[in-house]
């Protein structure tokens, strides 16, 4: 017998629409690739996969998506007006079905464009019951549930980058829940993922970003309601 490990995966969250896979998930999925872009979000393709491809109209995620790329949550009554609250924001925005390869029937990369021009790929998987999980940043494999605030490093592949951060978490005694690194080849750019426990404390992530190595430092605020 499958664990619960949640009532939610029972009853499902408080959400506008019918499907808390396809409305309630693809609305968290695109707020958190919202945070991972950064600035705010000029334009934005959706490539839906699988079932997502083939009713995204029906259950509303096409709304949804809109929804959490403006930041609403999922429960939020302006989820309904999402077309035109995007069109009166200027997004540009297209729904675009296609197969992703062997991935989450209920999956979606998002390609989005922030107010500065910065390009950013994100990939994700509704998995049910609100529950999500960011699986690609840019091409690197990544594993987030958006269930804990993340920090999300870029950086060169080289020896001490990992303890100099984690010795500046262990400081502000911050607590490591995952970490994940990953990079494309020894010696190149690498991506640093951590989910802390409790909140982010902008004191550290201001001497993180101060480390020489770091290119660039991204938060996600994701504990609570995404």
């Amino acid at each position: 017998m499958k664990k619960v490990n949640s009532i939610f995966n029972v009853l499902g969250p408080i959400m506008i629409g019918p499907s808390s896979s396809h409305t309630a998930g693809a609305a968290r999925l695109a707020k958190i690739a919202s945070y991972i872009a950064g600035d705010t979000i000029v334009s934005v393709k959706f490539y839906l996969h699988g079932s997502f491809q083939h009713t995204y109209k029906g259950h509303g995620t096409d709304r949804a998506l809109l929804a959490g790329i403006m930041g609403f949550e999922a429960d939020d009554e302006r989820l309904r007006n999402s077309f035109a609250l995007a069109d009166d924001q200027k997004i540009d925005y297209e729904f675009i079905p296609m197969d992703l390869g062997p991935v989450h029937p209920n999956t979606v990369k998002f390609e989005l464009i922030n107010s500065i021009g910065n390009k950013t790929i994100v990939m994700g998987s509704s998995l049910g019951g609100g529950a999500v999980n960011i699986t690609n940043i840019n091409g690197y494999d990544v594993n987030i549930s958006g269930d804990y605030n993340t920090i999300i490093l870029n950086y060169p592949d080289v020896k001490g980058v990992i303890s100099q951060v984690s010795g500046i978490l262990a400081n502000y005694e911050i607590n490591i829940a995952t970490m994940d690194v990953s990079r494309k080849s020894i010696g190149k750019e690498a991506t640093m993922i951590i989910e802390i426990d409790g909140v982010v404390n902008d004191e550290a992530i201001e001497e993180i970003k101060k480390i020489d190595l770091i290119n660039s430092v991204i938060v996600v605020k994701t504990k609570g309601k995404v």
